[in-house]
């Protein structure tokens, strides 16, 4: 009995756990001689546990108000909700024709949403923080810019107390270039992650930018078409900042 071809959907709903158990051992067996295709499944499901985590606090919150009160039967619902879609659809044609594609359009803050899923994700990590680490750190830089396609740096914050640990590749956003995430930690052992990408449109310069993801904290800019984010879950904004600032006097020299 020949076994059906393996398709990026039957894949995706192996990550995903969504896959019928009969195909399960055909997709198991895919796997085993591809290490390069098992490897990029398993860094989309670190990033779909780590995206899982960042928001765990919202599962157990209760449900707004305003939504109970939306979701009760009433009469002319169904019309309010057409036409409420009808704005939506029309706001996104809107801004497709003022903005361009949607990589242009892509706002810088969702650099910072990818990077603190990124290091909730790895930064816990005991055995296998990083792909490569420091011992091999001139390897590590030169494989990481030749995958993003741009020339790399891992800036040095043994000044503010943290060492380079080493670095991994990361899958991109859909339809995105991967991105590259360098990893610090004290000697207490705290750690902080720096989230490059380097596939965006020449954006200019930006200024620090600081947000809240869950309980991690994200200093990130854009410099021309680099994007990046310092993250740690562990560190005061203001500390932080000192850190974030020592990586941008040697990324932006």
């Amino acid at each position: 009995m020949s076994v059906a071809p393996v398709t990026e959907a039957d894949l995706q709903a192996f990550v995903d756990g969504r896959l019928p158990e009969a195909r399960q051992a055909d997709i198991e067996a895919y796997l085993a001689t591809r290490p390069e295709e098992a490897a990029r499944l398993a860094a989309y499901r670190a990033h779909t546990e780590g995206l899982r985590g960042l928001h765990a606090t919202m599962l157990g919150e209760p449900v707004p108000e305003f939504l109970l009160y939306a979701a009760r039967p009433r009469e002319g619902r169904l019309r309010r909700v057409a036409s409420a879609c009808a704005l939506v659809a029309l706001g996104a044609v809107a801004g497709w024709q003022l903005g361009g594609s949607r990589t242009e359009r892509e706002s810088s803050a969702e650099i910072a949403h990818s990077a603190a899923i990124a290091h909730v994700t790895y930064s816990p990590e005991v055995r296998h923080p990083v792909e490569v680490g420091v011992d091999q750190e001139a390897h590590l830089v030169a494989w990481l810019s030749k995958r993003l396609g741009t020339t790399l740096r891992a800036p040095k914050l043994d000044a503010e107390g943290y060492s380079l640990v080493g670095g991994r590749l990361l899958p991109g956003d859909a339809g995105s270039h991967p991105v590259a995430q360098f990893m610090y930690q004290c000697k207490l052992g705290t750690r902080v992650t720096l989230y490059v990408r380097a596939e965006a449109p020449d954006q200019g310069e930006t200024a620090f930018r600081y947000v809240r993801e869950g309980n991690v904290g994200v200093f990130y800019w854009i410099d021309r078409s680099f994007g990046y984010a310092l993250s740690s879950a562990d560190l005061a904004k203001d500390d932080l900042l000192k850190v974030a600032n020592d990586a941008y006097r040697q990324l932006n020299p």
